[in-house]
Parts: C-alpha cells; sequence; structure tokens
C-alpha cells in the first residue's frame, strides 16, 4: 500500500488522501480534516509503504528558498512549474506539518531508507512537475484557481489532467467509483467551489502514483538534499528524451539527487 496526501497548510482547510495498492491500483480516496483524521484513514486504507506529501516537509533555512525550490525551478520553470517558497519564517513551516506528521506516525523523511510497511518512508512531491515530467508535457496544466483563469478554463483543465491520469494503466481508474464520482463532478463544474471541492483528492491521487513509483524506484530523481530538504519529481521531458530512459525504465537501487 502506498498513500498520496495533498497536504493543507492547516487543519482549517481539507487535505486530500489516496491510496493505491502494491500493484499501483486506487484502492480509495477522500478529503479529511485534522491530523488525527489524516493517520486514521491511513490506518483504515491499510499498512502503508512509501507516503507522498504535497508540502514542505524538511525545512532547515530562516530565510530565502530552499535549494529543492531552486532546484526545481532550474529544471522545470520554464514549463511554468514553480514552488511555493518555504522557510521559517511562514509559520506553517515552522514545524512543517508534514514533518509533525512524519514523526508522529514514525515514518522516515531519508529518501535512501527502503520503505516497507514495517518501515515506512515518506517523501515530498510536487504536482505540477511531476505531472510535466510524467507525462511529457510543454507547461503545466492551468487546473488551479488563479486570477484571471475562469471556470470553464479551469474545467478544460481538469478534463486534460484527467485524461492523463485515466490513462496511467497502473492507476486502474476505469470503473472505481469514487473516480467515476470525482470525474463527472470534474467534467459538469460550473462554479469554481465545485472543482475546489476535488482538487485536492484528485492531487492525493497523483501523489500516491508517485508514491508507488517511488518504491519501484521507477523514473523519478530526488532534488535537493536529505538535510535540508527533497523533493522527488521525473526529470524534465527534454531531458528525459535525451537520456530515453522513459518513466517505466528499469528501478535504480540508489536515488538520484540533482542540486
Amino acid at each position: 500500500m502506498h498513500i498520496g496526501l495533498d497536504l493543507a497548510w492547516s487543519t482549517r482547510a481539507r487535505t486530500g488522501v489516496a491510496a493505491v495498492d502494491g500493484s499501483g491500483a486506487l484502492v480509495d480516496s477522500a478529503t479529511v480534516g485534522s491530523d488525527d483524521e489524516i493517520l486514521g484513514w491511513i490506518v483504515a486504507a491499510g499498512r502503508p509503504a512509501v507516503i507522498a506529501i504535497d508540502a514542505p516537509l524538511i525545512v532547515t533555512n530562516a530565510t530565502g528558498m530552499r535549494e529543492c525550490e531552486r532546484a526545481i525551478g532550474r529544471s522545470y520553470a520554464r514549463f511554468h512549474a514553480s514552488c511555493h517558497v518555504s522557510n521559517l519564517t511562514r509559520p506553517w513551516c515552522n514545524p512543517p506539518r508534514a514533518l509533525s506528521l512524519a514523526q508522529r506516525a514514525g515514518w522516515s523523511t531519508d529518501p535512501d531508507h527502503r520503505a516497507t510497511p514495517d518501515a515506512p518512508g515518506c517523501v515530498e512531491a510536487y504536482p505540477h512537475a511531476g505531472m510535466v515530467g510524467l507525462f511529457g508535457l510543454d507547461r503545466i496544466i492551468p487546473y488551479k484557481s488563479k486570477r484571471g483563469r475562469g471556470v470553464e478554463q479551469r474545467r478544460h483543465a481538469f478534463t486534460d489532467l484527467l485524461g492523463h491520469l485515466e490513462a496511467i494503466d497502473a492507476l486502474g481508474l476505469a470503473g472505481h467509483p469514487r473516480w467515476a464520482a470525482l470525474a463527472r463532478a470534474a467534467r459538469t463544474a460550473t462554479r469554481h467551489v465545485e472543482l475546489e471541492r476535488i482538487e485536492d483528492e484528485i492531487d492525493a491521487i497523483f501523489c500516491a502514483h508517485l508514491a508507488w513509483r517511488w518504491a519501484r524506484r521507477e523514473g523519478l530523481e530526488v532534488y535537493g538534499s536529505t538535510a535540508e530538504g527533497c523533493i522527488v519529481a521525473p526529470p524534465p521531458p527534454e531531458r528525459e528524451r535525451a537520456q530515453s530512459s522513459g518513466v517505466s525504465g528499469r528501478p535504480s537501487l540508489n536515488a538520484r539527487y540533482i542540486s
């Protein structure tokens, strides 16, 4: 079992949660609020090996950006995928909610840790970069709420994203009842709030897929460092093609660090 979390900055907002099984197929997804609800949902889902979290995990810098955020920017800024800045002046990073969850649950935050259900590990993920890299996109999919971005534009973007996710054979989304409800809501939305209700859950499903890939060491690299914070993401499309490795290439036993 592997878990994806689209973790809200605080318990006042909803957190997307999703689980995939050992073959990568979606088991279930939902949104929850408190840390107790997050951990309770995970326990009910099964015994996870890898948890991929869309939120800062390790933050040690007093100000400015983390090196992992700079590294993602160097690879992905031309695709319009740049991270939010994380540092200790921001209340939600001091301490990071993701780190508090990991410590409470006993998840290793070392990307070199070989995670198992008996010794789970968690990694920080960034869906925008993950989607660009895995789907070979020219730029991010503009499904997020942003000034000047209308409901129709976002609905079309969600439809694009759904198509990419449904094309991932391992996820097995066809016929899954929860996925069917999310897809129907996305494709028929007429208000921003209808898209915002499902956005976190869909991001969590993608993070769960990244967790499954990370467990297999398949097509992902580590941007940054263990000590100062790192983000797990695929290489950008041009380098992927140049290396002719593909996202489904042979798993590597050791993480490759990008700085």
